[in-house]
């Protein structure tokens, strides 16, 4: 946990003690201001004086000329700075670049917007957000930034609200439930937690952020027991679209609460997460590699795998193709969530040869730190997926068309192309109707799933559109390929979705009807559709 500035200490302990007042209106049809007098107000009432007061801060920057109900980002950012002085920085100074280079992707780390806000606390967020909506400009906000194409958490010339410095961890007195601020990334979760022989069900790669993981889905080594990320959280904090910080559970708002199991960031601000919080001491994990020659013999122990799941769900796994140094291999993590040493579940796997493996009890800290060097900061990035009925054959035909699609780009500068397979079994669907369910659309599926990804990292722009249009064919090639055999799933996973993917068309219809009526309700302007384009947006406008 950071410490920043005394003043920003004492404003949020300011802040803090009135947001009871904050809490209780969510329900209430607000929309955000309008005019600068009611972002005058919505400030006050946020307890927010900030320096010389508002209406000075804002006639000043606007030189007490009438102030525009659309200004200029930039304009914008001066006031932010008025008001947000410790948390707001523009191009010109060196934290500005620093923040920019904390992205994942190339991609994002190239968007430059004019300014970006770092708040500390909620209230913070909520000031930042309430002068950018008031005056039009176009925002993004960043938890991890581990998102793959620019304008994601990123946005060109407008205002980034980069949540890192809401970075506290909290497990309560019976150990049940861990306050995470959504500026964490998982190895800040797990080097907390994993000490205490504790564990919540989240991200397996340990530099991604809390909040785009568990906002869209969020995949973990223990969703066999538990169910995805999503369906762990117990409450959110969020800065609504009228600027008011709830708490949204099962209890005070069941509609918005079901939206952001898997809404994204389409219905506010995410600023904590409250995860259910379980005893979890070492286990088994490790990375084993295969010639690619083991496919057939692969695809078979998979299936199997599947097959068995619901009787031990300890059990997961990732099945992966990808170049190494010119060579095509195939990895499979196994991960099961106690200390044993081959079990039953994994036997059809332990007659392949293999070619190395890094197989061991350890814990959950080292096994998602393990898997964060297979997924390197510094390049670009590209992600594709599709969902499928779990099934041998389909597996075989994606592979092939995968490694063809795939040959032309082996002149492409730092090209990583990966193929992944990844079970979505009976006993994880089991849990995504739990506490009212979530909005992926999953849980009436009567067969195991398979979520298919593709991951591409290479080095130059220049062969950005050989490598999007290759790894686009691979998709649309295998979803032709899976509706003749009858085993294709209109599920689109929202963290391997390419740009332009109807993420939420794969939810199904009466789903994505649901979630833009909960947005209407909540944000019925639409600021979170219009203001923030970034990332996967519910088609309301």
């Amino acid at each position: 946990m950071h410490h920043h500035g005394l003043f920003v200490v004492r404003v949020c302990f300011l802040l803090l003690f009135i947001a009871g007042l904050t809490a209780t209106s969510a329900t209430k049809n607000f929309t955000p201001p309008g005019n600068v007098h009611e972002l005058s107000e919505n400030l006050r009432r946020l307890g927010f004086s900030g320096d010389g007061g508002i209406s000075g801060s804002i006639a000043s920057t606007f030189n007490n000329t009438i102030i525009p109900e659309q200004a200029s980002c930039s304009t914008t950012c001066t006031l932010l700075g008025r008001l947000l002085r410790n948390a707001t920085f523009l191009p010109t100074s060196p934290e500005f670049q620093q923040q920019q280079s904390s992205y994942w992707s190339n991609q994002q780390a190239e968007t430059r917007p004019a300014c970006r806000v770092l708040p500390t606390c909620a209230e913070e967020v909520a000031v930042a957000y309430l002068v950018t909506a008031t005056f039009g400009c176009k925002f993004a906000v960043k938890g991890g930034g581990h998102a793959s194409f620019g304008g994601a958490s990123s946005i060109p010339d407008g205002i980034t609200i980069d949540l890192q410095r809401l970075d506290s961890v909290l497990v309560n007195a019976d150990n049940t439930v861990t306050q995470v601020g959504t500026g964490n990334r998982w190895i800040d979760v797990y080097q907390y937690l994993t000490p205490k022989n504790l564990s919540v069900i989240g991200g397996r790669v340990s530099d991604i952020g809390v909040s785009g993981l568990t906002l869209g889905g969020g995949i973990s080594f223990f969703s066999g027991r538990y169910g995805w990320a999503c369906d762990g959280v117990k409450n959110y904090e969020v800065v609504l679209a009228n600027g008011r910080i709830a708490n949204v559970n099962v209890n005070t708002n069941p509609d918005l609460y079901w939206a952001l199991r898997g809404g994204g960031n389409n219905f506010g601000i995410v600023t904590r997460l409250d995860l259910e919080t379980f005893p979890q001491g070492q286990m088994l994990g490790g990375v084993t590699t295969y010639p690619i020659t083991a496919n057939a013999s692969l695809f078979a122990a998979y299936q199997q795998f599947v097959a068995d799941q619901p009787s031990d769900p300890d059990a997961a796994l990732i099945l992966a193709f990808a170049v190494f140094q010119g060579t095509w291999l195939i990895s499979n993590n196994y991960e099961y969530a106690k200390p044993v040493r081959n079990p039953l579940i994994f036997q059809e796997f332990s007659a392949i040869p293999t070619l190395a493996s890094t197989e061991r009890i350890t814990n959950l800290t080292d096994l998602t730190a393990e898997l964060t060097t297979y997924n390197p900061s510094g390049f670009r990035e590209t992600y594709i997926t599709a969902t499928f009925k779990n099934n041998a054959e389909i597996q075989r035909q994606i592979l092939d068309i995968f490694l063809e699609e795939i040959d032309p780009t082996k002149g492409v500068a730092g090209a990583v192309p990966a193929l992944v397979m990844q079970p979505i079994s009976k006993s994880i669907i089991a849990h995504f109707s739990k506490n009212g369910g979530n909005a992926l659309g999953l849980a009436d599926a009567e067969d195991p799933l398979m979520l298919v990804s593709l991951a591409f990292a290479w080095s130059d722009a220049a062969d950005d559109a050989q490598v999007y249009s290759a790894t686009q064919r691979v998709i649309e090639r295998s979803v032709t390929a899976a509706k003749k055999l009858g085993v294709h799933d209109k599920y689109i996973y929202q963290n391997y979705a390419a740009k332009g993917q109807d993420v939420f068309a794969g939810y199904g219809e009466a789903n994505r009807q649901r979630l833009i009526n909960i947005s209407e309700k909540y944000d019925p302007k639409g600021v979170f559709q219009k203001l923030q384009p970034g990332y996967f947006k519910l088609g309301r406008f």
